[in-house]
């Protein structure tokens, strides 16, 4: 499992992962598309900002490797401005190669791209 040096672990002064310290050996939390309705509380939509904006700054709008980037926060994303690469797509493997969808996320997340504020 590739380890993103320099990715924030966590949000801030919150219990929001961001990373995973070590692999599970018995293998890795599958990555399932979450729906994400309008009544989100503020603290989920603020965790989703600012893992989109360390997405875009970590990576920008190349390819990554899952690697030990937590399973359930990418799960938000998923689908929607995180897409798969690789293909055939195993949702278990540290090895997935996911992309950042740069126009859905900057429509979804204005704000973590220096943006106006959501409202």
């Amino acid at each position: 499992m590739i380890k993103h040096r320099g990715f924030p672990g966590r949000l801030p002064s919150t219990d929001f992962q961001f990373t995973i310290r070590r692999a599970n050996p018995k293998g890795a939390t599958p990555l399932v598309r979450r729906e994400r309705f309008a009544d989100r509380r503020s603290p989920d939509r603020r965790a989703d900002t600012a893992f989109v904006a360390a997405l875009w700054e970590h990576f920008g709008d190349a390819p990554f490797e899952r690697g030990n980037l937590d399973a359930g926060r990418l799960s938000w994303l998923l689908g929607r401005e995180v897409l798969t690469v690789s293909e055939p797509f195993d949702p278990t493997d540290y090895e997935a190669v996911l992309v950042l969808d740069v126009e859905a996320a900057r429509r979804a997340f204005p704000t973590a791209f220096g943006g106006p504020e959501e409202v």
